[in-house]
């Protein structure tokens, strides 16, 4: 079974962005604040979460030098190339989230797994399976690491 993590789980940071319109297209975009673009890798591919399902997306870096999301695909490829249906417009419809209202971005894995959410509404993530590894990785060398802590006294 596949792990889960809910938004308001303390190792989650949500950041408030603002659902922006993107050039002359007034498509959506999602525009990140500055103070929270460390947790944004510029020019990577990553898991996007909307409304439950996991599409991908490529954090991109505006013309003002912001950092934003442009769009929501189905696949890596589609992500990297922009190219195909664009689910970030199809949330916001389905949402009824407007240009100019706030979203709540979910970083659950930075640089990996984040979500899109309605202001005002909860979500829970399943981790990708590499994340699951890693986190059972981490705890495992953990464990080791305070196991053999004591030897050296």
């Amino acid at each position: 079974m596949p792990d889960r993590i809910a938004a308001d789980n303390p190792s989650v940071e949500t950041v408030r962005a603002t659902l922006a319109a993107a050039g002359a297209t007034g498509r959506p975009r999602i525009a990140v604040p500055d103070d929270s673009v460390e947790a944004f890798p510029v020019g990577e591919v990553v898991r996007l979460v909307l409304g439950g399902r996991t599409r991908f997306a490529r954090i991109d870096r505006a013309i003002d030098d912001t950092v934003e999301i442009r769009g929501a695909y189905d696949n890596r490829r589609l992500a990297r190339e922009a190219d195909g249906e664009n689910r970030l417009v199809e949330w916001a419809d389905a949402e009824g989230v407007d240009v100019g209202r706030s979203v709540l971005v979910d970083v659950v894995e930075a640089g990996e797994l984040y979500g899109v959410r309605r202001a005002g509404t909860s979500a829970v993530y399943e981790l990708p399976e590499t994340s699951r590894n890693d986190s059972l990785a981490a705890i495992a060398e953990r464990t080791r690491d305070t196991e053999g802590a004591g030897d050296d006294e």
